[in-house]
């Protein structure tokens, strides 16, 4: 191997401990602590308070306040401290909590920051938001074409704050030769900690770099960046202002402390914080996992239901829970869930865009390329369409010249300042007439999506994506999404749901929409599978496959606004033998819109009577720091058929997966869902238990102080690392009262144990997470007689009720159950 290549092996092993971050304007959740996820959970915050300086638990306050609520389970919670050897009882234990959080005694953060390497921060950050912006900016940094590394080296010299910018100038053009260098007089066993330190010191810049190398994508295309050249440029900053180079040159911080001295547990080693947090999950779990089983007993003795009036198949976010019970209870509709991309990995380009986006989770990488073209016989409205859309484009276009031209700005503020002040006023003190506004002006425009049809049939350039679907994918998508959901009975309307946010002036849009679709709108993705699905050729093909589709059945794409509950069916394809149901369905939707809206205002503190024009000033509000929870709370995920949730509150806190394991015999669609959707709901989770359990490292802080930077990221202020994770706002009902309770997810699946321990086994990346308690999962099995079984460990599963319930032959004695 050359030194060369060992080089970039060490650093992309010591980026490990920063996770990849996504740009606002794409914003993924994911897991903060990703690359600490191949141990256990307990030793990875330790580690990343070490590296980042975030806590990783909930405070004593947080376990007190849950304790007292009733959401911690006393007696649970004792067992859980007996078993990890704490000789307590939880008053004396959360005393303990607490004195380690108040004891400014321990060891010293490595991550406290000496003047010099604020210097170095400050250059660094600079010109990091200067290359990765993705049109912010007016006047783009020069060189940029070129590379990170090779145009911070040609604007060095004209940088005031650099005190030898000629010396950065004349530095080799191979940053890892540079980086090289800077180890050199370092002993071989140092390097790693050294380059975990440098890459560590801007979390935020750093997990945007591993994003944009790792996706590759059309701006690290056009504007290459590594994580070498970002290494040598802050080297070569670091020896310019003499800044310490390794861990152990930095300043003791005082305020800095572990917490494990007083709360580490002498017989197993887990920390008094794991231990509340697992007691406070198992309560969750144990009320969750019981719900299921007793409908699945219930399940098994019912008959097969009806034809219902139409199906609706929605996202499994949490989300979603609320809408589907009010939808089932307004009509003799049944719902089911689905990941919102509707299992279509694809490239997609709206009507008349510029851009693409890819619509799938980050795991997966796009497959196809699908564009919106016209439909035949559409001319009128994509005529309307175009004449608005080209009006509107050469009036932002003007407004943009004049904003930014010199010779123009000033007069421009002076004639407009009347017209803008109007605006202000109006979002600010009758947001819900500006909502009113603005979607009375969208229903008199054409809408792309009622005109436009998925173009499959297109034909892509070399070396692109494949363009459109061949048939045979066709087939395949549709009948991966009727396995794995287990639909067997069709109704006369299929609508697939997509969903998006509505809001104004929010930074942070993105992270409300679609995370199926990466941060994306789901609609698009909805309107392909639809399209899929009436096709005649498709469906003759899957009879063949044993899903018979009636002649009377027609599937319908739409899309659910999160903000306000509407649900937008895009029907102007359906026949007019099915107009009565589309209306009627839609009478139905606004019925349940309202109850959910209700539901969702209170739940923000705001008149239930009046969630719809509550939910629409949100989305209309520009100072609204709070449009919606979106995913907050979340904390389960259930994989099985509605019936097991049909009729039970889960408050929204709960992912739902349809699932038949009778339509499933070899265990490919469950698997499907575990290496998939769960991997993502756990990203999801992290995401918001992290960003609650310390909002300033692993959060963004509060949306009243943040300066958006880029298009990428946040500031808190004016400059420093760029903030990537959630605000304040999106977990917090004040300052000290999460409004998310941060808990690692319980997934819950309705299915055989053995088929689920067999996919466990095919998948070592899953029983890591489990392993290493990064989540929990629990079976109800339908041939065991109902029972709930909770993984333990290394492929061996416990009983929920060890008392009264055999355990399963050869397992392992496990640590006491949930109920």
């Amino acid at each position: 191997m050359s030194t060369e290549t060992a080089i970039e092996d060490r650093i992309d092993a010591a980026a490990d401990a920063v996770g990849a971050a996504w740009p606002l304007h794409s914003f993924v959740t994911a897991n903060p602590l990703a690359g600490f996820e191949d141990t256990p959970f307990h030793e990875a915050v330790a580690d990343a308070e070490r590296l980042l300086g975030g806590d990783g638990y909930p405070s004593a306050a947080v376990f007190r306040g849950a304790l007292e609520d009733g959401r911690i389970d006393p007696e649970l919670l004792r067992e859980e401290l007996d078993a990890h050897g704490y000789e307590t009882d939880p008053e004396a234990s959360l005393s303990a909590l607490a004195a380690a959080e108040s004891d400014p005694s321990g060891t010293a953060d490595d991550t406290a920051t000496s003047p010099a390497t604020e210097r170095v921060d400050a250059v660094l950050t600079k010109w990091l938001a200067a290359f990765l912006d993705q049109g912010g900016a007016e006047w783009a940094m020069p060189d940029r074409d070129r590379g990170f590394y090779t145009a911070f080296r040609a604007v060095a010299r004209h940088d005031d704050e650099i005190p030898n910018g000629e010396a950065i100038a004349a530095l080799p053009g191979d940053p890892v030769q540079v980086v090289q260098t800077s180890l050199d007089e370092y002993p071989e066993p140092e390097r790693r900690a050294i380059l975990e330190f440098h890459l560590a010191a801007l979390p935020g810049w750093t997990g945007l770099i591993k994003q944009r190398v790792g996706d590759g994508d059309a701006w690290q295309s056009a504007y290459p960046i590594s994580l070498p050249g970002y290494l040598a440029a802050r080297l070569a900053l670091a020896d310019q202002f003499d800044a310490p180079l390794a861990p152990d040159e930095a300043p003791a911080h005082p305020d800095a402390a572990t917490r494990t001295d007083p709360t580490e547990a002498a017989a197993s080693g887990v920390p008094l914080p794991e231990v509340w947090l697992t007691a406070w999950e198992r309560s969750y779990r144990s009320e969750l996992t019981g719900a299921v089983a007793e409908a699945s007993r219930l399940l098994a003795d019912s008959e097969s239901a009806d034809r219902p009036d139409a199906q609706l198949v929605f996202c499994i976010d949490t989300r979603s829970e609320i809408i589907r019970r009010h939808i089932e209870a307004a009509g003799d509709y049944e719902t089911h869930g689905y990941a919102g991309f509707f299992g279509i990995p694809m490239r997609h380009e709206g009507y008349g865009s510029d851009v693409t986006v890819d619509a799938c989770p980050p795991i997966l990488e796009p497959e196809h390329h699908i564009a919106d073209r016209p439909a035949s016989g559409t001319a009128g409205e994509k005529g309307a369409y175009d004449r608005w859309r080209a009006a509107r484009e050469t009036a932002s276009e003007a407004l943009a010249d004049l904003r930014s031209n010199a010779a123009t700005a000033f007069s421009f503020v002076e004639s407009a300042g009347a017209g803008y002040g109007l605006g202000l006023i109006l979002r600010t003190l009758l947001p819900t007439r500006v909502y009113d506004l603005l979607d009375a002006a969208d229903r008199r425009l054409p809408d792309a999506h009622e005109f436009c049809e998925p173009d499959f049939e297109g034909r892509s350039e070399a070396g692109a994506l494949p363009s459109g679907l061949t048939h045979e994918q066709k087939v395949e998508y549709a009948a991966t999404a009727f396995e794995l959901m287990g639909i067997e009975q069709f109704g006369r309307l299929v609508v697939f749901a997509g969903h998006a946010s509505e809001t104004a002036n929010n930074p942070f849009d993105s992270s409300l929409d679609c995370g199926a679709c990466a941060g994306n709108p789901g609609g698009p993705s909805a309107r392909v599978l639809a399209a899929i699905c009436n096709d005649e050729a498709v469906r003759t093909d899957l009879r063949e496959r044993g899903i018979d589709v009636p002649d009377d059945t027609v599937f319908v794409a739409g899309e659910h606004n999160t903000t306000t509950d509407e649900v937008t069916l895009y029907a102007g394809t359906v026949p007019g033998t099915h107009a009565d149901d589309v209306e009627r369905l839609r009478a139905d939707l606004a019925t349940a819109r309202a109850g959910a809206a209700a539901e969702r205002a209170e739940d923000m503190g705001a008149a239930p009577e009046s969630g719809v024009r509550e939910t629409e000033r949100r989305a209309a509000d520009w100072a609204e720091t709070r449009p919606e929870w979106g995913l907050a709370g979340n904390a389960g995920f259930v994989i099985g058929p509605r019936e097991l949730t049909a009729g039970v509150d889960l408050d929204g806190r709960a992912f739902l997966h349809s699932y038949d394991w009778r339509t499933d015999p070899d265990g490919d669609a469950l698997e499907a869902v575990l290496t998939g959707p769960m991997v993502v709901t756990q990203w999801i989770n992290a995401q918001y238990y992290f960003a609650t359990v310390d909002t300033g490292v692993y959060g963004s802080g509060s949306k009243v102080t943040q300066n958006p930077v880029g298009n990428v990221g946040v500031y808190q202020g004016n400059g420093g690392d760029v903030m990537t994770g959630l605000p304040l706002q999106s977990v917090m009902a004040a300052d000290d009262e999460p409004y998310h309770q941060p808990l690692r997810l319980s997934t819950v699946v309705h299915a055989p144990t053995d088929r689920v321990t067999g996919i466990l086994a095919d998948h070592e990346d899953l029983t890591r997470l489990l392993d290493n308690g990064w989540l929990s999962l629990s079976v109800v099995d339908p041939e065991r007689d109902h029972r709930v079984f909770h993984y333990a460990g290394d492929l061996a599963w416990t009983p929920a009720s060890p008392a009264t319930e055999q355990e399963p032959e050869g397992q392992p004695t496990p640590t006491p159950a949930d109920d």
